[in-house]
């Protein structure tokens, strides 16, 4: 797999320089506790500012909070995950989101099979990562100790960046956005 990944980053990252700029961007996990909402905090702080919604959700469990260690790993981060819920992945969520992330692979197949999203839609996180990795999974950290949640969390940073950089997202002015200086 490690062969692979330079090829399957740089088809990724195509892929994302040629979409026009995403509207809603969805983050998607198994349980939409650790690793979605955490690419969704990291995303909404560095593409909000261009006008993008972010959203995230998962294939189980509603309103279910974040384990402790995610919170905590997360904080470290700059991300607060204290007041999250697990929100349930329905077919509006997914037919309305512009670019939809995936923790692996099985997860974008769910997707394209349930609620008809083409291939190009749909990205796999792990494939955004500059560093060389032998899967393309982000690990899920649940039921875990701390060092799982620290080390997919610095994963899912990396590849955040990566996509930020990719889209090239310019901010909003306070003009567009009806903002008024004080």
């Amino acid at each position: 797999m490690r062969l692979l990944h330079p090829l399957r980053r740089r088809r990724a990252l195509d892929v994302l320089r040629r979409r026009r700029p995403p509207a809603l961007v969805l983050v998607v996990c198994h349980g939409n506790i650790c690793r979605s909402p955490f690419a969704a905090g990291l995303l909404a702080r560095d593409l909000a500012p261009a006008g993008v919604r972010i959203e995230s959700a998962g294939f189980i469990g509603p309103g279910r909070s974040c384990p402790p260690d995610a919170v905590t790993a997360a904080a470290r981060r700059g991300v607060d995950l204290s007041a999250h819920r697990s929100a349930l992945l329905t077919a509006a969520l997914a037919r309305s989101a512009d670019l939809i992330l995936v923790m692996d692979e099985a997860q974008g197949r769910a997707i394209r099979e349930r609620f008809g999203r083409a291939p190009g839609d749909i990205v796999v996180l792990g494939d955004l990562d500059p560093a060389t990795t032998a899967t393309r999974v982000i690990r899920d950290p649940v039921a875990q100790d701390l060092a799982v949640f620290v080390e997919s969390y610095a994963r899912i940073e990396r590849c955040v960046a990566a996509l930020v950089a990719a889209l090239a997202l310019p901010r909003r002015s306070s003009v567009a956005t009806g903002d008024r200086c004080p």
